[in-house]
């Protein structure tokens, strides 16, 4: 099992210095990875879960955030948790996630999408709300396509989205697609992550009979539609605190992944927590 850290910029802030520094500590560490959530806008009353956003917290483009970070590391994986799929043109996220992905050699591995649940959000970008579950689909397909494309061009006719003869380059590191694991509480969001992810994050709310029913989920829809379950990969949200024990458990829920965040704002407390995982897990010494 592997261990990833998230970086929450709209709590941790976006000083420069601070988001590197808890980067690089992350990779000393030995975490695989690196992930960053997104909200593209949020507004006075926007709730998930029933919990307000505060309208000022800076949600730093995760994208962007990645490609500062990766020229700051030299080994940590580059993920986000998670990129509104939906809310983005895949013409031009296949353009700019592969960028990424060659400039940092390879590192750009661990993107999850998810649909969004702010129905502001949608509409400030001119999607609409509802149709966000097959524009995701759409834009997965696209993302694709677009990759693994030749010069001779790809073309496609969607519900979404066309064009003919389409060329996009440069192409990922070492050839091929991305891996697109997809993120979400939802039963759509298993299914989803079953027929077409290379893997499933789950939202962290869920009861752990829920959490397990959507596992099951998404395995038995990969089965159904010919894929093979035994190559997605399964990634769960956890406390910074937790201990062997709990990763045993993990482990034993065939868990691939598991990604935890610090708890304080304090750069000094953050790097003491770090480290402190870091020790129990051991990290460094490829637990």
């Amino acid at each position: 099992m592997k261990f990833a850290i998230s970086y929450s910029t709209p709590y941790f802030g976006v000083d420069p210095d601070r988001v590197v520094a808890y980067a690089r500590h992350a990779e000393e560490c030995g975490f695989e990875a690196l992930y960053v959530p997104e909200h593209i806008a949020v507004y006075p009353g926007a709730a998930v879960g029933g919990h307000q956003i505060p309208a000022g917290l800076p949600y730093a483009d995760p994208v962007d955030t990645l490609s500062f970070l990766a020229a700051a590391t030299s080994r940590i994986l580059l993920g986000t948790g998670v990129l509104l799929l939906p809310y983005h043109h895949p013409v031009v996220l296949a353009k700019r996630l592969a960028t990424v992905d060659v400039l940092s050699r390879g590192r750009m591995r661990l993107l999850t999408v998810g649909l969004g649940v702010l129905p502001g959000e949608a509409k400030a970008v001119g999607v609409d709300f509802a149709t966000r579950g097959r524009r995701t689909d759409e834009s997965i397909d696209v993302l694709r396509l677009l990759w693994e494309g030749g010069e001779d061009g790809v073309s496609h006719r969607g519900e979404f989205f066309e064009f003919d003869d389409l060329c996009s380059f440069p192409k990922v590191h070492g050839g091929g697609s991305l891996p697109i694991h997809v993120g979400g509480s939802s039963r759509a969001a298993a299914r989803r992550a079953g027929l077409r992810g290379d893997g499933y994050f789950p939202g962290g709310a869920l009861t752990p009979d829920e959490r397990d029913a959507q596992w099951r989920l998404v395995r038995d829809t990969a089965e159904a539609a010919g894929r093979d379950p035994g190559r997605l990969e399964y990634t769960r949200w956890a406390s910074i605190d937790m201990g062997v024990e709990q990763a045993e458990v993990f482990a034993e829920q065939g868990v691939t992944r598991v990604v935890v965040s610090a708890t304080s704002a304090d750069p000094a407390e953050q790097r003491d927590q770090m480290s402190a995982f870091a020790e129990r897990l051991g990290l460094r010494a490829g637990y």
